[in-house]
């Protein structure tokens, strides 16, 4: 369809109606200059095709460097398996006792088809999650407390430094005589292990925030509550992660016991089991779940840990 704008007049004065086409063909059929708000808007495609690679070439230079650090970082990994794979095999280890490693992955996945894996796993997740929730709601205010009043950690730390070097496992027996043999006492055994690394970590957060943040922030007119909530809060949360994230392994460490001494179902009990039973493929099967899970709850803390100290240079 033809364009009805008209054309600059020509050196003759003469005006004309454009037409599409190249703009070669312009200067053809309409001699005189010929502007580039004359032409359509597919003469621009060019410079949008360069954009367009340009953005492919970075994407793929990203991908490109995250495939050489993972490949960095997993090389040890995998050597272990090669390892595990192949010495069974040539007769170094007897693979009655360490079986191939991708025997164990067969009896992996059988137990994942039969639904045992699924159930074992949803068990043991439910316990570590509640003890591991229960320990954050408990002793991140109560270390938030203690770091910030001193006459509360005067009062209290007599008696954290007592509980502190008590070992969960030497409780366990106390949680399961008051408590019985049902899911309390292995959620509260949990509680307990995971409520030390995160008390201590954050009360230790609050105590070292730097002075001169304290001093420039009273020195501004900040009052008691905006001055923690502003300053000592967000200085003290790159500490109470590493609490977190300590108490996080320890929730799948110590579930593993409770679960061994008296359950009847979970991943413990499916590794205690199955080595009572000489499934040793079986037991392999489930120490490789656990080391999944744990590795897996370890990269989401970190995650959520980043997303909650973005404000950090380092």
């Amino acid at each position: 369809m033809a364009d009805t704008r008209t054309a600059p007049e020509t050196a003759g004065g003469t005006s004309v109606a454009l037409a599409e086409g190249t703009p070669e063909e312009k200067q053809e059929e309409y001699p005189g200059d010929v502007h580039w708000y004359d032409l359509p808007d597919d003469d621009a495609a060019p410079e949008e095709d360069e954009r367009r690679r340009a953005s492919w070439r970075r994407l793929w230079s990203a991908v490109s460097r995250g495939g050489s650090r993972a490949a960095r970082n997993s090389f040890a990994v995998v050597l272990l398996l090669a390892v595990w794979e192949t010495l069974p095999r040539i007769g170094v280890v007897d693979r009655v006792f360490v079986p191939p490693f991708s025997e164990d992955l067969v009896a992996w996945y059988d137990l994942l088809l039969s639904g045992q894996l699924g159930e074992h796993f949803q068990a043991s997740v439910i316990r570590s999650l509640s003890g591991f929730g229960l320990a954050i709601a408990l002793a991140v205010p109560l270390g938030l407390v203690i770091g910030w009043y001193k006459p509360v950690a005067d009062l209290l730390t007599p008696l954290l430094e007592l509980f502190r070097n008590t070992s969960p496992i030497a409780l366990l027996p106390v949680f399961i005589l008051i408590l019985g043999l049902g899911e309390p006492s292995k959620i509260t055994f949990v509680l307990y292990a995971c409520a030390w690394p995160i008390l201590l970590n954050t009360v230790s957060g609050v105590k070292t925030v730097e002075p001169m943040l304290i001093k420039s922030a009273r020195s501004m007119g900040l009052g008691p509550v905006t001055l923690f909530r502003k300053v000592i809060l967000p200085a003290a949360v790159p500490t109470i992660f590493t609490g977190i994230r300590l108490a996080g392994a320890y929730s799948i460490l110590v579930l593993l016991i409770a679960e061994m001494v008296g359950a009847k179902a979970g991943l413990g009990y499916l590794i205690n089991d199955a080595q009572a039973s000489f499934r040793i493929p079986d037991m392999y099967a489930g120490i490789i779940t656990i080391s999944v899970v744990g590795l897996s709850f370890n990269l989401l803390l970190l995650l959520v840990e980043r997303r909650f100290s973005t404000w950090r240079t380092t």
